[in-house]
């Protein structure tokens, strides 16, 4: 069985999580589902915001009017189709959220005075910091532990 590593870490809140969830559903049911697209874009943004991949923020770069025309498309064709259609639309949509997403290249740790860099909005207790370790925001490996990653198709030797 696979053990976690901590190179991830999500730090979202169950109030913005359902205030954002609300008003997602309100922009959906309100529009009958046409103006889903920005709901959408609402929510990935949230989960985006508060995602942490070895330290990095994600950003969700994608735009509800960038997905509006493909979504009025796959809507009259999940219509026609009497609902047929949906088994294509949601890796359709999963796949446009994950190439819309990206790492925030604005972000910086918070590192205001009485803070760690490693862990933004925690007070400093003075505490070893190196046991932090890689799974904490803003964490910054060193070259020699930061992961190789595979941009070919060729398998990695």
């Amino acid at each position: 069985m696979a053990r976690n590593t901590g190179r991830f870490h999500f730090d979202g809140g169950a109030g913005t999580y359902l205030g954002t969830g609300i008003l997602a559903l309100l922009i959906t049911v309100c529009t009958f589902g046409i103006c889903y697209p920005f709901a959408l874009v609402l929510k990935e943004r949230w989960r985006a915001k508060h995602s942490y991949i070895d330290g990095q923020r994600l950003v969700f770069l994608g735009s509800a009017w960038g997905l509006f025309g493909n979504w009025i498309k796959w809507l009259l064709l999940s219509i026609v189709t009497l609902g047929i259609y949906l088994f294509w639309v949601g890796p359709r949509i999963a796949r446009w959220k994950w190439e819309h997403t990206d790492f925030d290249p604005t972000w910086r740790p918070n590192t205001l005075p009485g803070t760690h860099a490693n862990s933004p909005g925690v007070a400093s207790s003075g505490a070893n910091h190196a046991a932090l370790g890689s799974g904490t925001p803003g964490y910054v490996a060193s070259p020699a532990q930061q992961p190789r990653y595979q941009h070919s198709d060729q398998p990695q030797r």
